[in-house]
């Protein structure tokens, strides 16, 4: 790894840090204002309260990322998977994946999202490690989506089907760019 390439990654970091801060305030401040204007958007306390515990998590996540970061493919690799993750976690929460949020079919897509959280923990976040669990990711996504077209939904498979690929699709894409990272960081 050469100094310029960890230049470029903490040149990257600047520029990312207070868009995702921002654009978490942004967020969190959007249905707030939706709900001044429209009956249609309707939160309790506790809907802010849980978003807002979602969007600081995403926003610490990428902080710990860049703190790792060396390279911009990790960093880019975190990105991607930090805003998949919490995407997958607001879709199942706000309206379901599959059927009602309450479907039990739902778990299993929460399921890809503790096996990004513990295998993150024995990777220890070292971009190898984060590399596999990406790919685990992505074998955890396949086998929730075919689990769920098996159960009894409301859902059509198709929907299933391409919401599964998109997710494997992002998840091998992390681990691609996790596993550039650290090709360059042993090359370093």
């Amino acid at each position: 790894m050469t100094h310029d390439t960890y230049r470029n990654a903490i040149a990257w970091i600047r520029v990312l840090r207070p868009l995702v801060w921002g654009g978490a305030a942004l967020l969190l401040l959007t249905p707030w204002v939706a709900m001044r204007f429209t009956d249609e958007v309707a939160w309790t306390g506790g809907d802010f309260v849980v978003f807002g515990a979602m969007l600081l998590a995403g926003c610490v996540a990428f902080e710990t990322t860049a703190r790792v970061a060396r390279v911009p493919s990790y960093l880019l690799a975190g990105a991607i998977s930090i805003g998949a993750g919490f995407l997958l976690l607001w879709a199942n929460l706000a309206v379901g994946i599959v059927d009602e949020p309450g479907h039990r079919a739902n778990l299993l897509f929460l399921g890809v999202l503790v096996v990004g959280a513990l295998g993150a923990g024995v990777a220890r976040l070292q971009a190898r490690g984060m590399s596999r669990v990406l790919v685990a990711m992505a074998l955890a996504q396949m086998a929730a989506g075919g689990i769920a077209m098996g159960m009894d939904t409301q859902e059509s498979p198709t929907f299933v089907l391409a919401f599964t690929g998109l997710y494997v699709v992002a998840w091998l894409l992390s681990a691609l760019l996790f596993h550039k990272a650290a090709r360059a960081l042993a090359a370093g």
